[in-house]
């Protein structure tokens, strides 16, 4: 054999598995060995309390009768009853103001912070993206209020808002915004916008984390052509950047939407009590612990799981996000 032909013979590129082939068989087997082991730990601590969950959202359990709960079936849902006035009327978690009521602070919450959260993330990952000295100190710096603990953020923000000795209404009445001082989280009319102004701080260098990774994909040589080529900066973002990140934005949003529907701990800190801010996960603790109605805090559960299920199916579906890899 000549040189040449040992050379072409060493730069022949690996086979690839042809799907059906015994190769691609035999690498979807070793995949799934070493998804086992995962795939055992979250059935254990995720998929066993969701079905215990949904099993008790169907009883009349409460914190002292667990084991000998009674099935009910969907009782805690939808029921009607009979008074003695012999008037019919409906009760369960589906006619519940309070459940409809925490069902619309989350989605409220949920659809202002992701979308306020994403603006800023892109704007924060394109600076982020630029060639400037000390780059890599700010993108370590950036990343530090997502670094810290909710509950942290939670009590540290909760004296910044505090109406007697806090340092943002000092700041405001000093700068003539304001004519007296507000209380920010116990007021119904502005306990939301101080939820979210915490939760844009905290989580807006998670956004601009994950998009900077989409913009660091991006090759160079399409900026380097279209600079040649004349085009105007904000045409470049618009017909080239956003959409070779689009797919990373898509990812992006899913995750921040997911952790933004079952906000728990940094509304049960800032605005406990407070009907304007009660979402769905602190109605639900609420019932399951406090008010010992386990199995109504169950539903409540339950019906969370399928909500969030349920939008995120449809995100994924009309987004067009194709969470394989590769095109759409």
């Amino acid at each position: 054999m000549t040189e040449l032909s040992l050379q072409g013979a060493v730069r022949q590129p690996p086979p690839k598995a042809v799907p059906g082939s015994d190769l691609s068989a035999q690498r979807t087997r070793s995949a799934w060995i070493f998804l086992a082991p995962t795939l055992l730990v979250l059935a254990m601590v995720a998929g066993w309390p969701l079905i215990r969950t949904i099993y008790f959202s169907f009883t009349n359990a409460t914190l002292n009768n667990l084991e000998d709960a009674e099935f009910i079936g969907f009782s805690n849902y939808l029921t009607w009853i009979t008074l003695q006035s012999g008037r019919t009327v409906w009760r369960g978690l589906l006619v519940d103001p309070a459940w409809w009521g925490a069902v619309w602070n989350t989605l409220r919450f949920t659809l202002i912070s992701v979308s306020i959260e994403t603006v800023l993330g892109l704007v924060v990952a394109l600076v982020l993206n630029a060639n400037f000295r000390g780059r890599g100190i700010v993108r370590a710096a950036i990343l530090i209020p997502w670094a810290i603990p909710t509950i942290v953020s939670a009590k540290m923000w909760a004296w910044m808002l505090n109406d007697q000795f806090g340092i943002l209404n000092d700041i405001f009445l000093n700068l003539g915004l304001i004519s007296q001082k507000i209380a920010w989280t116990a007021n119904p009319d502005t306990a939301m916008v101080a939820v979210l102004i915490v939760d844009v701080w905290k989580t807006t260098p998670f956004m601009a984390l994950l998009i900077l990774a989409g913009l660091q994909m991006v090759p160079q040589d399409i900026y380097e052509a279209a600079k040649i080529d004349g085009v105007h900066p904000v045409k470049v973002f618009w017909r080239i950047t956003l959409p070779l990140i689009r797919p990373a934005l898509m990812v992006a949003v899913i995750f921040r939407m997911l952790d933004a529907l079952r906000i728990f701990d940094l509304i049960y800190v800032l605005t406990p009590n407070n009907s304007q801010t009660k979402t769905m996960s602190v109605m639900a603790r609420e019932n399951l612990f406090e008010f010992d109605k386990f199995a109504y805090g169950a539903a409540a559960s339950t019906m969370l799981f399928l909500i969030i299920a349920s939008i995120t199916v449809l995100y994924i579906v009309f987004g067009r996000v194709n969470l394989s890899g590769g095109d759409r």
